[in-house]
């Protein structure tokens, strides 16, 4: 049984054909493109016109990111987050770029579809038809994504326009995006922030480079008197700021995905070299530090997809009375994309020389596997968001109806329809205890609630004062560890759903003890940390994962060694 995606023997989670052929035309264009084209066209950085036609004479983009209401009837057209999880992963499997390219439009259909500008929607979804590509005009040079430092100006005509001055930054899609969703503060004496629609046909956007050296185009553009109707403001004052900051709560959960998808390809490539080469009279996969390497990658990818896929049923379910999709995606969009470099950091040690070569997929992750986690906020944003639902995660557990597997074919509107962006301290979640409890048969498991429960003790007891949650160096680790749990928790709600062999979860929770172990000694050893916090975290360190070296064998025989040879791209 293979957990991992393997494109020629692709298994949408998608019940309706409609979806199913999206994927599997989209498979089918990369492997008719091929290895050798799709390495040339990244090494020698070329714009992804062949995809973009793709995508556009298919209606790919239409059909996964048009709300039904406006698609016109077409029954394959909504937006459902299941479903374009599944498709970034898909696209990343043959490269970041070809995600990227999703992703910002994603990011910038987020303010049209959150406006109540209609005639801008309906636009938006002809265009989609017609195979338009789309961007989100939010960042600046000077200070990124910044949002209260915006420069970009709207300045009144007096006849109900604006002249929008200002430049823009780090704008993927930037050359080609039909609807550019643009934030700016209108200078009327209001100062109000405003999303407004720009196009790079017209002669005041000024497109001056690709602020990058790759394939994808992520543009600097600058607006000279750029003429603003009404009918191109999609929103005004609080509605602006909140559709950027929920538009980047949809858009960041995609990345998690899209890591995955660039870390399974290694997997295939590193396993299959690895397998079939002879050092020093030995099969390299013989070797115990190699086999470890594979183990610790192939385990921490199932993690990593067992947790998205289970974060995504609660960004599903979401609603103004249950938003605990809002630690669940900073989680995903933290974790998932760190994993997926250490993953990639597991098998270059494994395929060293060979993952500088440029006629492997490795080489070309190597290269883009570190961008994921600097996408739609840096780690450290994310830890510290994390951290703001702590308390009521740990200590104020609510009852909610229970959340189940949704492969649907519903819209999630609640998603352009967040409604304001502040009262994260009013967020409440369920229980975390009793999965865990339910797990206990399993001695890592077990193990793991051991940890969790000293840690818990020393937030208690212990917790951090204001000087150590301002100094990054004590709250990013005490963040990761919180996150960890969260991560547990949902992979063991997954776990259940999938009926996963148990043998493979409890070998999961061995990297989890040693992870969780791994945090708290760089809080130990920080030299703003308290001697009752150190005694704490003492505690967690000397807690060692239950080895089992049967089971370790079973499932590198059953699971992992047979994957050489399983999956490999077509050359031409």
């Amino acid at each position: 049984m293979n957990l991992l995606t393997q494109p020629k023997k692709y298994k949408s989670l998608m019940k309706d054909q409609g979806s199913r052929a999206i994927m599997e035309k989209t498979i089918t264009f990369f492997e008719k493109m091929g290895k050798e084209r799709l390495l040339d066209d990244f090494n020698k950085k070329v714009w992804y016109r062949e995809f973009v036609d793709f995508i556009g004479r298919e209606q790919i983009f239409a059909k996964l990111l048009t709300p039904k209401k406006y698609a016109g009837g077409d029954p394959d057209c909504r937006w459902d987050t299941a479903r374009n999880n599944e498709y970034s992963e898909l696209l990343a499997f043959y490269g970041l770029g070809y995600w990227y390219c999703f992703q910002v439009t994603i990011l910038g259909l987020g303010p049209i579809w959150m406006s109540p500008n209609e005639k801008a929607k309906q636009k938006a979804a002809d265009l989609l038809k017609k195979g338009a590509i789309f961007a989100f005009g939010l960042s600046e040079r000077a200070h990124g994504a910044d949002i209260y430092s915006t420069e970009t100006a709207l300045a009144p005509k007096g006849d109900g326009t604006w002249l929008a001055n200002g430049e823009k930054y780090y704008i993927g899609n930037g050359n080609e995006a039909e609807m550019v969703s643009t934030l700016g503060k209108i200078k009327d004496g209001t100062d109000d922030y405003c999303f407004f629609v720009t196009n790079y046909h017209h002669k005041a956007y000024e497109l001056k480079k690709n602020v990058i050296s790759h394939q994808e185009y992520v543009a600097n553009f600058a607006l000279h008197d750029y003429a603003v109707t009404g009918e191109d403001i999609l929103s005004r004052g609080p509605h602006a700021w909140d559709s950027a900051l929920n538009t980047v709560n949809i858009g960041k959960f995609n990345i998690a995905p899209a890591s995955i998808g660039v870390a399974e390809h290694c997997f295939y490539e590193s396993i299959t070299h690895a397998s079939n080469r002879m050092l020093y009279g030995l099969r390299v996969t013989d070797m115990p530090h190699v086999r470890k390497n594979f183990m610790d990658a192939w385990l921490r990818l199932v993690a990593m997809k067992m947790y998205q896929r289970r974060a995504t049923d609660y960004f599903r379910g979401a609603g103004a009375n249950d938003r605990r999709y809002l630690l669940f995606n900073p989680t995903s969009k933290m974790k998932v994309t760190l994993q997926s470099e250490e993953v990639v950091n597991l098998l270059w040690e494994i395929v060293a020389a060979k993952g500088f070569e440029k006629d492997t997929y490795f080489a070309m992750a190597a290269s883009d596997i570190r961008g994921p986690s600097k996408l739609e906020g840096t780690v450290h944003v994310n830890v510290q968001l994390i951290r703001k639902f702590m308390k009521n995660y740990f200590f104020s557990p609510v009852e909610y109806a229970p959340v189940e597997p949704d492969f649907s074919s519903k819209d999630d509107e609640f998603l352009f329809n967040q409604g304001p962006t502040k009262g994260l301290g009013t967020v409440k979640f369920h229980d975390y205890k009793p999965i865990f409890e339910a797990n206990k048969h399993l001695p890592n498991v077990a193990t793991f609630v051991k940890q969790i429960k000293i840690f818990v003790d020393m937030l208690e007891k212990a917790g951090p004062d204001k000087a150590q949650d301002m100094d990054p160096s004590f709250s990013l680790p005490l963040g990761e560890m919180f996150s960890i749990v969260v991560y547990g928790q949902l992979l063991l709600e997954q776990a259940k759903f999938d009926n996963l062999d148990r043998d493979i979860l409890n070998q999961i929770f061995d990297f989890m003890v040693r992870d969780f172990a791994h945090f708290a000694l760089l809080i130990y050893g920080n030299h703003g940390a308290r001697d009752d916090q150190r005694a704490f975290c003492r505690e967690i360190m000397l807690i060692k994962a239950v080895p089992d070296p049967e089971q370790y064998n079973k499932i590198w025989e059953q699971y992992v060694s047979v994957l050489n040879g399983e999956y490999a791209m077509n050359e031409k």
